[in-house]
């Protein structure tokens, strides 16, 4: 390989300093009328002169310059390329991830209607019985309340007839009747002691 270079750098040398002539008779056309063959000689001698120092001197660094710049783009395009990938696989697991998450919450949402159907139905149920319940301790209260307020107005009947008789009897009896009854009363509580 260095030695393909230095040819290339021989041949690019040589092929300059020829048309370097032709280059500068182009460029100046007529005011160079004067000149002479060994002006062109030395002009050609000093370009090769200048080459070679370039050459010798600034090529050495010059290739390592380029060498160093040629490995840090094919290094840099290496990098690129392995970062590439990276984010291409990266991509495709976050991409997998989200598939996994689509399912999960739709696994989730799913799970939520079935567990919120079945909470609502055992809602339902339970509402059913406390119904059933309600309505059954509500009867019973009802004849319990049928039952005590027959009672009171029996009680107050009685307590009424009783008032009642008590002044009816009252109107009839006479005093001696009642002394009489009176008579009969203690002779009763007598014959029991």
């Amino acid at each position: 390989m260095k030695k393909n270079i230095k040819s290339q750098v021989f041949w690019f040398i040589l092929i300059l300093s020829l048309l370097y002539p032709v280059l500068v008779f182009a460029a100046g056309g007529e005011e160079h009328k004067g000149t002479t063959v060994m002006d062109w000689v030395w002009k050609i001698v000093n370009f090769s002169i200048l080459v070679f120092i370039l050459v010798k001197f600034a090529g050495k660094p010059l290739k390592n310059f380029l060498r160093q710049r040629k490995e840090l783009i094919e290094k840099s395009i290496k990098e690129a390329q392995e970062a590439k990938e990276l984010a291409k696989k990266a991509l495709a697991e976050v991409e997998e991830r989200l598939k996994l998450k689509d399912k999960e919450v739709e696994e989730i949402i799913s799970l939520s209607k079935t567990s919120g159907e079945a909470e609502r139905d055992r809602l339902i149920q339970d509402g059913e019985r406390l119904k059933v319940k309600i309505l059954e301790q509500a009867k019973a209260n009802i004849e319990h309340e049928v039952k005590m307020a027959r009672e009171a107005i029996k009680a107050e009947a009685v307590e009424a007839a009783m008032n009642l008789a008590e002044e009816k009897i009252k109107k009839k009896i006479t005093t001696q009747e009642q002394e009489k009854l009176l008579q009969e009363s203690i002779k009763l509580l007598e014959g029991k002691n």
